[in-house]
């Protein structure tokens, strides 16, 4: 039987917040957001996990990196690569709460948080088993948030998406990606 309630926090690192080489605007607020929103809530939670993109540096991360000017579609420019500055979570997160740790894209493109695992192996779906609710936030909506929740729609029964607490790369695929989350059955926060 499933019972708890987890917060997964999608990305919030410094390569996605402003000034990061693929800087979101408002992804400084929504690190505070979220750190405001654990002060007043991380007791609510069974749970709360972060991911974080952890890119190889010596590859292009099977084709996720642009060997010249990035499409901004299928591939970026080198972005959070594994323990650099721009991988880790922006100073402006209170990673103190955080129980579990995801990194993904080690090697590959990884916009779900379900494509990544933990330091010992254990997938996103591994450590939701017991878990009925699950609250996203993080960054960016229009991507890895995006591709997170409809991932989590598979394996949580009642997915929420929290948009005080996320931030888009532009505002009509956000807009378009919560329209689909909600369509496949997220409630819109």
């Amino acid at each position: 039987m499933t019972t708890g309630a987890a917060l997964l926090i999608v990305d919030v690192q410094n390569d996605f917040t402003e000034g990061g080489a693929l800087g979101v605007d408002g992804g400084k607020a929504v690190a505070a957001g979220i750190s405001q929103h654990l002060a007043q809530h991380a007791a609510d939670y069974d749970m709360i996990i972060a991911s974080r993109d952890w890119h190889d540096a010596d590859n292009d991360n099977d084709g996720h990196f642009a060997p010249g000017e990035p499409d901004f579609v299928t591939n970026w420019p080198v972005h959070c690569v594994a323990d650099t500055a721009g991988a880790e979570f922006d100073p402006g997160l209170d990673t103190t709460p955080i129980t579990h740790h995801v990194k993904k894209g080690q090697g590959a493109h990884g916009y779900s948080a379900f494509e990544g695992v933990t330091d010992d192996g254990a997938t996103l779906a591994e450590l939701l088993t017991d878990v009925r609710r699950v609250d996203i936030v993080g960054i960016a909506t229009d991507h890895c948030v995006r591709a997170s929740g409809l991932d989590a729609l598979g394996d949580v029964a009642d997915v929420r998406i929290l948009t005080a607490l996320v931030a888009g790369v532009a505002a009509e695929p956000s807009q378009a990606a919560l329209a689909e989350l909600a369509a496949k059955g997220a409630t819109i926060v």
